[in-house]
């Protein structure tokens, strides 16, 4: 057939090729192109897709031949295109070449550069919220009481507060290392430790502590937390090598201030700060327990001997005083022998026996 009948309706583009070679856009209508031994191609588009996807678009854009129906993008490596349909965000361009149709929707491309490497936008919540935007954005999310501590080739760049944040792919490592701000607690249990004194304890400890410099304690160290503890075990075992036995039971407040004060000057180097630190346990061996509650039995029962003798010898030296002043007083010897009588008299029954003559006379007297 000589002739090529082509209909394009009123939101499709006719793409119009001849003998491999674009010629040019078709517009609304109906065309007939001459077409000698099948020579004429013609693509229809539909304007509803605004980016055009053809294997001979790079032939097109070199042709010249394409009008401001169609626009062109072409993004080196180290940009990207944000684009924006009828004021909706859409998609991310990676390098390349893009042809997209600029009638019947309301298409714009934003180029941006990429080599600085974090992305930032006005709309930046949108954009990270598209389907597409993983695939060419790290996003990184710093949780509630926690900073994000950048990275970036390695080196230390910023520290972020929480929220969400976005590194280009590819042009650099972007790593985010996410610390927690809030109070932490450490358990030190069951260390054996022994005394100067050749006693071995077991002692559990604890350690608050919360991060104030995020940068120090994830680059000091490979992990806070677990350097703190170990720096915790080693200040428990110097306090409690340097005392004895008894004065580290004596000595408890001494013995946690110690602990407190070399836990503290580790801590404050790896970024840290000591909020509490104490001892919560102390626990002996079990023959050692017995030998100290034998001591201690021992020591309460001299007390309580010592208590008793004291007493004794007070009530004593209470007696000779009352006699002596007994003695010195025949009025006051008088009065005290009444009152006895008459507790006699008042507290039971009074029968008196008379044996002797004359004891009845003296006992009326004595009444």
């Amino acid at each position: 057939m000589l002739f090529k009948f082509v209909r394009v309706r009123s939101y499709e583009i006719g793409l119009y090729f001849r003998h491999g070679e674009f010629q040019g856009l078709l517009g609304t209508g109906r065309h007939l192109l001459f077409n000698p031994f099948g020579a004429v191609r013609v693509d229809v588009i539909s304007q509803h897709t605004p980016f055009i996807l053809h294997d001979q678009l790079d032939v097109m854009v070199r042709s010249g031949k394409l009008d401001e129906r169609i626009a062109v993008v072409d993004l080196r490596d180290h940009e990207r295109g944000l684009v924006w349909i009828d004021g909706r965000f859409q998609r991310i361009l990676p390098p390349g070449q893009y042809a997209y149709c600029t009638q019947g929707k309301d298409v714009r491309v934003e180029v941006v550069d990429a080599r600085e490497v974090r992305f930032r936008h006005e709309s930046e919540r949108v954009i990270l919220r598209s389907p597409q935007a993983s695939q060419l954005l790290d996003i990184c999310r710093v949780q509630r009481n926690h900073v994000g501590v950048v990275f970036l080739d390695g080196e230390y760049v910023e520290t972020l507060p929480p929220g969400e944040v976005a590194y280009w792919r590819s042009l650099a490592d972007a790593r985010v290392v996410e610390v927690d701000m809030r109070e932490q607690t450490i358990d030190v249990g069951g260390q054996e430790i022994m005394t100067s004194d050749k006693v071995t304890l077991r002692m559990n400890a604890v350690v608050t502590y919360r991060v104030v410099d995020a940068q120090r304690a994830v680059t000091v160290t490979d992990g806070a937390t677990q350097a703190l503890y170990r720096e915790s075990q080693l200040a428990l075992r110097a306090v409690v090598g340097t005392r004895e036995l008894d004065a580290l039971l004596s000595d408890k407040d001494g013995l946690v201030q110690a602990f407190a004060e070399g836990v503290r000057r580790r801590a404050s180097e790896l970024g840290l700060e000591v909020i509490s630190a104490g001892i919560r346990d102390v626990i002996l061996p079990g023959e050692m327990k017995d030998l100290m509650n034998k001591v201690t039995e021992a020591r309460k029962a001299a007390e309580a001997n010592l208590i008793v003798r004291r007493e004794e010898t007070a009530a004593m030296r209470s007696q000779v005083n009352t006699a002596r002043l007994l003695v010195d007083n025949p009025t006051l010897m008088r009065l005290r022998e009444l009152e006895i009588l008459e507790k006699v008299v008042t507290n039971g029954n009074l029968q008196v026996v008379l044996g002797e003559q004359g004891l009845g006379d003296r006992i009326m007297k004595l009444l």
